[in-house]
């Protein structure tokens, strides 16, 4: 059987015309066909014997014709004469005969214009698809043979034989051209089923021991007789490699996209960088980042040193292929002193900001690159290696290494590309997470400057807090906690929150802590006192004067507690309510009149007394702590409650502060939680007594006697001096400008406290007194001796109170 080719338009035969007829040598008409009889009209026994030059409309053109058929040219349009004399126009071919007595003859065929067009297209079609066409074409049997193909250029050298048809592909293309087994698979479900099989993607090589795989596009259609049976195979086959190369790198920019900056951690997002890259776009990847990003390690004055100091920020890939020099023997984290050695390309990027890409060749020239990249014995190794560097804001920030060995296919220009995408992205979102590491540094530094360093340990309550910022943000929020000492030996706990986690709110939360100490110093009650924080939240919000001002709120529960009567004095606004834990272990939630947020202004806060005993558990706290997005306050407090009746009364502040977080605050918390526990120990009855004196003069040598016993009791003779003096002083005072009732108590606590209580609202002033006054230097002298003097108010009059020190 003869092979079937479409080689070009030469090999294509004339069609078949739809006249025909037989001349002899001298151009006499020997045969007459039926086609030519309906074309010019002529029956056979007019025509027979005629010259037929007598059938062309101009008979002088025959010497011209015969002279072209003698010289090859065999196909003409020429106007013929019909019977009635009407001229037509058809297209002749003319082609050589010789009789059986050797005579030579002509076959002359002839055809109208309409198939003659119909022909003109059949050519057109088959040079198009056999000749001209770039895709490959093979024909197969049903037994999967070949029976024709297409010969195009690119097929130059992949089959080993000239003479294919009967052969199947396995027999003819080299091995590990393609998968054979799947190809003859796709070839049977084609023949069982009728339907073709479009645009499969097969993987392999053109020709043994070529640069890189290749993928076609592989189409296998069904060719049909007339009665529908499947009787042979078109295969039509396109390169399409660059096409699923630029949809890999495609994909691997939208992986980029969606993988890389997804915290702002610098270590992750540079090791997201080599996840991406590798293996999909290179064998091995690691990232050099200046070390002034890195949180703690910005250099002095803000500038960079020469040459930089490059540190590992990641690295991904097979250690063994980097050699004993190369990139795997710096450690994350370690300084990569080698990528800025003279001569390194690293600094040659870094100053043009321009890409650099070097071969096999060039590793071994390069000194600085050698120990990146390739085998220490030139043998397999890096073959490719792609260094890009890293800028932001028109910043240098490092550079990302790319390096191929396994895959035998070197970088492209396109590939160039689109690593430098990739890496100016993950510029951006290093860049970002360095910034974010300095401004949350500011930020935490900020918050821990707002909120206590260190708890003050008063003799009456055991204190503990926990603080957590929201997860996800800067570390700057609005809640916030203190402990206040007061004079009498009580102390003020206080827990707010202000709304937001940016730095207006952490700026709020400051100067309301600073108001609550402020205010805590008049020794205003809790309900007086929220209600001048209330105005003072309005001051704030008028002085911000924006839209997010009117947003804006603060809760805030503030309590004071009393050792000497046990008493807890509690007021609060928009505050979650505290729990009380009794030393027996009875959780109770104290019933406080909610109140609203500080804010709103003409408010009217209500406070509550109740009593703690020795060793009961103040537990105080923000809403984050209990509220999330799938629970609600009440099953919150419902939860803590279950919690505090399972912690044991032996558990310090501090352990039923860590038991809370852990048992009830998520791993990933939306809001800031502020914990504070307190446990009370009141002042037993021989730390503290109390006197009524009259209002009469004489009464005040009577309250220096009745110091003096005291501080003998309590061996404290050496302070007593002192004492009775600052006892006199204001005793005399209350006396002289109060009026009663009258009370002196003495408080032996880590200092001494001496306070004398009257019916006055006045509050006495200190004043120094000139060298003619007779008094005026009572107070005066109080402040010499004392730590601290003030007065307090009650609804009764003041009470004006000072500490003495005592020894420890």
């Amino acid at each position: 059987m003869r092979d079937i080719t479409f080689r070009g338009g030469g090999e294509f035969p004339e069609p078949g015309g739809e006249a025909d007829a037989l001349l002899d040598a001298r151009g006499r008409v020997t045969a007459w066909g039926p086609g030519a009889r309906a074309i010019l009209g002529h029956a056979a026994e007019e025509v027979l014997g005629r010259r037929a030059d007598e059938l062309l409309h101009d008979p002088a053109d025959v010497a011209d014709i015969m002279l072209h058929w003698d010289m090859g040219d065999r196909r003409r349009t020429l106007v013929l004469r019909r019977r009635d004399g009407t001229p037509v126009e058809a297209e002749v071919w003319a082609r050589p005969l010789t009789s059986a007595n050797g005579e030579r003859q002509w076959l002359v065929q002839a055809a109208g214009p309409e198939a003659l067009r119909t022909y003109e297209f059949g050519r057109a079609l088959l040079k198009g698809l056999f000749t001209d066409s770039p895709f490959h074409i093979d024909v197969f049997d049903t037994q999967l043979r070949f029976v024709a193909q297409n010969l195009t250029e690119q097929r130059a050298g992949v089959f080993r034989r000239t003479e294919y048809t009967g052969h199947t592909m396995r027999e003819m293309a080299p091995p590990g051209l393609i998968d054979f087994d799947a190809l003859e698979a796709r070839q049977r479900q084609v023949l069982k089923t009728g339907k073709a099989l479009l645009d499969t993607e097969v993987i392999g090589r053109p020709v043994p021991n070529s640069p890189g795989e290749y993928v076609w596009s592989e189409s296998i259609l069904p060719l049909r007789d007339a009665s529908g049976t499947v009787i042979a195979l078109a295969h039509v086959v396109s390169d399409v490699t660059q096409r699923v190369r630029a949809r890999e790198r495609l994909v691997l920019a939208n992986e980029a996209a969606t993988r890389i900056g997804t915290t702002m951690d610098l270590w992750r997002t540079a090791r997201e960088l080599a996840d991406v890259a590798v293996p999909d776009f290179a064998d091995i990847c690691y990232v050099d980042l200046l070390d002034s990003l890195f949180p703690g390690r910005e250099p002095a004055g803000g500038r960079q040193p020469y040459p930089p100091l490059l540190r590992r920020a990641a690295c991904i890939g097979a250690a063994e292929e980097m050699g004993p020099d190369g990139a795997g023997t710096v450690q994350v984290g370690d300084p990569d002193v080698r990528a800025t050695d003279p001569g390194s390309p690293f600094l040659d990027a870094l100053a043009k900001g321009e890409s650099v890409l070097l071969t096999q060749e060039q590793l071994h020239t390069v000194p600085s690159a050698v120990g990146p990249g390739r085998s220490p014995d030139g043998g397999p190794g890096i073959h490719c290696w792609l260094l890009v560097p890293m800028f932001a804001r028109g910043v240098a920030l490092g550079a990302a290494v790319f390096m191929r060995s396994r895959s035998p296919l070197s970088f492209e220009p396109d590939d160039v590309l689109l690593a430098e995408e990739i890496v100016t992205r993950t510029a951006v979102c290093a860049d970002n997470a360095s910034r974010y590491h300095r401004e949350r540094t500011t930020a935490l530094t900020l918050q821990r400057s707002l909120l206590p360093q260190r708890l003050p340990s008063p003799t009456s309550l055991r204190t503990a807090s926990r603080y957590l910022p929201a997860s996800g943000h800067t570390g700057l929020g609005g809640d916030w906690f203190d402990v206040i000492p007061m004079s009498g030996a009580r102390v003020a706990l206080v827990v707010g929150d202000v709304v937001g986690h940016d730095l207006q709110s952490a700026v709020t939360m400051g100067r309301l802590r600073s108001a609550v100490r402020t205010l805590a110093d008049l020794d205003l009650s809790p309900a007086e006192l929220l209600t001048h924080l209330d105005d003072q939240m309005n001051r704030f919000l008028d002085e911000r004067g924006d839209e997010a001002a009117q947003a804006a709120g603060a809760t805030c529960l503030y309590v004071v507690y009393d050792p000497v009567s046990r008493r807890c004095l509690l007021a609060r606004a928009g505050h979650p309510p505290p729990a009380v834990v009794s030393a027996e272990g009875a959780v109770d939630f104290v019933e406080l009149p909610g109140g609203p947020s500080l804010g709103l202004g003409g408010v009217v806060f209500e406070q509550r007394e109740i009593t703690l005993g020795d060793g009961d558990l103040l537990v105080l706290y923000t809403d984050g702590l209990l509220e999330s997005r799938v629970r609600d306050l009440d099953t919150g407090l419902r939860r803590m409650r279950d919690v505090l009746s399972r912690t044991p009364s032996s558990a310090t502040p501090q352990e039923v502060c860590d038991t809370l977080i852990r048992e009830l605050l998520p791993t990933r918390h939306q809001d800031d939680v502020a914990v504070l526990a307190a446990r009370t120990v009141g002042l037993s009855a021989d730390r503290h007594v109390a006197w009524e004196i009259e209002a009469r003069g004489e009464q005040v040598g009577r309250a220096r006697e009745l110091a003096a016993r005291q501080m003998a009791r309590w061996g404290l003779e050496e302070e007593a001096f002192t004492t009775e003096l600052i006892v006199s002083e204001l005793v005399t005072n209350a006396i002289r400008y109060g009026g009663g009732p009258i009370t002196l108590r003495l408080i032996r606590d880590r200092n001494l406290i001496c306070e004398v209580s009257d019916g006055s609202s006045t509050s006495p002033h200190v004043r120094r007194a000139q060298e003619t006054d007779e008094g005026g230097r009572g107070l005066y002298l109080i402040t010499q001796l004392t730590q601290g003097w003030g007065t307090r108010y009650n609804e009764r009059g003041k009470t004006i109170w000072a500490e003495q020190a005592l020894p420890r």
